[in-house]
């Protein structure tokens, strides 16, 4: 019996089997895989192909279009190779100088071809010259574009020609539709299919100004509907979590609470009380309290996680902290034993340094419930990790997490139908523009009082060329029986960053300052050996810790009274104000000498400047979301998506306020019209907005 004939392929199925070109592959990188993402990669900028302008009344610095005949083409090849094109129309000539070229560019510009260009003319010594212009070969009738050209963000192995034609298709295809009821749309904006074609193609006339700065209607009708959706995704998320149920975790009169309060070294200041009061009563609730706990720089945050960990515990729940570094989650480890297993609790230690039987140890701590305080790092999220009855999540550092890993802490109840409470601590105060917008169904205590016996930090600012009196000083102060920081951007060469390494500087200050103990930490160091440097320096037996920003957070030694921050200009405002906040911790005055190399950007100026001018964490935090953008302040840097394509929260303040307006409205009236518009413009990021 003949063998069957294999069944032949479907078009889909050989389409996807056939290898995708470079720039199909640089499209996916790009997120570019549906229509509507095409539709909404919008132009970087325009270039004007509509009008030729005569070479000979192009001036100097003019990025212009002009159309010739080809009088001359030679490779001149004098030092190095270059291509000459010379082009002429009845107004003057024109010098046309390629660098890089290949024997297609030849052809294309033989003499007697016409050809149009475009690019900065500029006065060479030969007269009138372009270099590197974009060229096409056309006849005497070929016609002008009609709209100016759009060029698109790309990548390499992305052509622009190939992205355009792309967009231009995906354009035609995509669903336009008008999602939003009739009337609910403000109406001074354009429809969205329109303001589309219209940003993609702009017509001659347009005003580029208005292009560029996003202030057109047709950009104003984007950033609505991108906020419309943002705002719908984070109400529905407020919604849903109302809905959910948590353990009502309630503190027994004369309990754990009481007697943790009873063996605190120190009293707890009023703005203390007042946000652990605000954690407790979400807390004995039964739905999942999702809130942000945030303070200052040195504020105590750590001891108000404490009591909200004493009030599970005592209610007969575990909790778990996780903290973005092993320093910072060992910090919280030692100061919460100290505390905790005098009153008979039993805290487990879980982070990627712990291996083998000690690790199974306290993974079955976990498991069976003996342990009631889990305290680690990435590692508690892990799958293997479970809890017998996780009440509480405390997140320190918040803004250091991806949201996709909150999202895999709160998913460790999910067994029992609940959701753990969350709690999100932040040294990284949320400006209140930030906070309407992503944080909109969070709740937010802030201690806006530090304890007393704080000193204010003095900030001074030097170039590297004062780096000598820098070490002077140093050594001055360690004399004193003082202990100083020195802080390091990276910890080994760099080809590409002409930096002075951390170990190059410890060197450095070993021979600078004989006598005196110079220790070096960095991240690469075994969990060991940075711990025994860490011990030594906060004993007082090591002068100075030359450290990357390993001790950016969480690292308190009162005695440390000066921080040396060196290249400060390439940490970012947040880092440098967190990195300060290690000083100051004691009754000394303290000082944070930030050391910059010129010449600085903009963006460095305005960092070391507003570090000069101001202590305050929430000014600090204001200034960065303006620097910056609100990225990072979300963790969505980590979470791969960036939440906020469009708008920008400080400029369009006005259509945030008509979208907030607007989002209860749809999901209350028109709940499927809601559904569509954040499907249409979040996608698979509305899971992220509800972390």
């Amino acid at each position: 019996m003949p063998a069957s004939a294999p069944p032949r392929p479907s078009p889909a199925a050989a389409a996807a089997a056939k290898p995708k070109s470079a720039p199909q592959k640089a499209m996916e990188k790009l997120g570019l895989l549906r229509d509507i993402d095409l539709a909404l990669h919008l132009p970087l900028r325009y270039e004007d192909e509509t009008q030729i302008t005569p070479i000979g009344r192009t001036r100097e610095g003019d990025t212009v279009q002009c159309e010739g005949e080809v009088i001359e083409c030679r490779i001149e090849t004098r030092g190095r190779r270059v291509l000459l094109v010379r082009l002429e129309d009845e107004t003057g000539d024109l010098l046309l100088r390629f660098i890089h070229f290949y024997p297609s560019h030849q052809k294309s510009m033989a003499v007697g071809q016409r050809i149009r260009v475009r690019g900065e003319l500029r006065h060479g010594f030969f007269g009138r010259e372009m270099v590197h212009p974009t060229f096409k070969a056309v006849q005497p009738d070929t016609p002008l574009a009609e709209a100016l050209t759009p060029v698109y963000p790309a990548s390499a192995g992305l052509p622009q020609t190939y992205l355009r034609r792309a967009i231009a298709s995906g354009l035609q295809r995509a669903d336009l539709r008008e999602l939003l009821p009739q009337g609910t749309v403000p109406s001074s904006l354009p429809p969205l299919r329109d303001a589309l074609n219209f940003l993609h193609h702009p017509p001659p006339q347009a005003r580029l100004g208005t292009l560029e700065d996003h202030s057109h209607p047709a950009w104003q009708r984007l950033k609505f509907e991108e906020l419309l959706a943002q705002q719908i995704s984070q109400m529905q998320a407020q919604r849903e979590r109302a809905l959910l149920k948590a353990p009502a975790l309630r503190a027994k009169p004369g309990g754990l609470v009481e007697r943790l309060l009873a063996v605190l070294p120190f009293g707890l200041t009023g703005a203390q009380q007042r946000v652990s009061e605000e954690i407790a009563q979400d807390l004995a609730l039964g739905q999942p309290m999702h809130r942000l706990l945030q303070g200052d720089v040195g504020s105590g945050k750590t001891v108000v996680a404490a009591l909200a960990a004493a009030v599970a515990i005592d209610a007969g729940w575990q909790c778990a902290l996780m903290a973005p570094t092993e320093i910072l989650a060992e910090q919280h480890f030692k100061k919460l034993i100290d505390w905790l297993e005098p009153l008979g609790l039993q805290v487990a230690w879980l982070t990627g340094s712990v291996k083998g039987k000690a690790r199974q140890k306290m993974l079955d701590a976990a498991a069976s419930g003996a342990a009631q305080l889990v305290i680690g790092t990435h590692a508690v999220i892990e799958d293997k990790v479970t809890f017998a009855r996780l009440g509480l999540a405390i997140i320190d550092e918040q803004h250091r997490f991806g949201v996709a890993q909150r999202l895999a802490l709160r998913r460790k109840l999910a067994s029992m139908d609940l959701e753990p409470h969350m709690l999100m601590m932040s040294a990284t105060p949320i400006p209140r523009t930030l906070a309407m917008t992503y944080f909109a169904d969070l709740a937010v205590s802030t201690i806006d009082e530090l304890p007393p016996g704080r000193t204010p930090i003095v900030t001074k600012v030097f170039a590297d060329g004062k780096r000598q009196d820098v070490i002077e000083k140093i050594a001055q102060e360690v004399a004193g029986g003082a202990q100083v920081y020195w802080v390091c951007p990276l910890i080994e060469e760099s080809e590409a960053l002409d930096l002075n390494n951390a170990t190059e500087t410890h060197v450095e200050l070993v021979d600078a300052l004989p006598g005196f103990e110079v220790g070096l930490l960095h991240g690469r160091m075994p969990p060991a050996e940075k711990a025994a440097v860490m011990a030594r320096f906060s004993s007082g037996e090591m002068s100075v810790l030359v450290a990357t920003t390993v001790i950016e957070v969480g690292v308190d030694v009162p005695n440390a009274s000066l921080m040396v921050i060196e290249h400060a200009e390439r940490f970012g405002l947040s880092q440098l104000h967190q990195l300060r906040g290690r000083v100051g911790r004691g009754a000394v005055a303290s000082v944070c000498v930030l050391l910059y190399t010129g010449p600085l950007s903009d963006t460095g100026k305005s960092r070391l400047r507003a570090m000069a001018e101001t202590n305050d964490g929430f000014e600090i935090a204001r200034r960065d979301l303006d620097i910056r953008g609100p990225g990072e302040f979300m963790g969505a840097r980590q979470s791969g998506a960036e939440l906020l394509r469009f708008a920008d929260l400080q400029e369009d303040s006005l259509l945030l306020q008509a979208a907030r307006r607007l989002a209860p409205q749809l999901l209350d009236k028109y709940p499927e019209a809601a559904q569509r518009q954040v499907a249409r413009w979040l996608g698979s990021k509305a899971e992220f907005l509800k972390a």
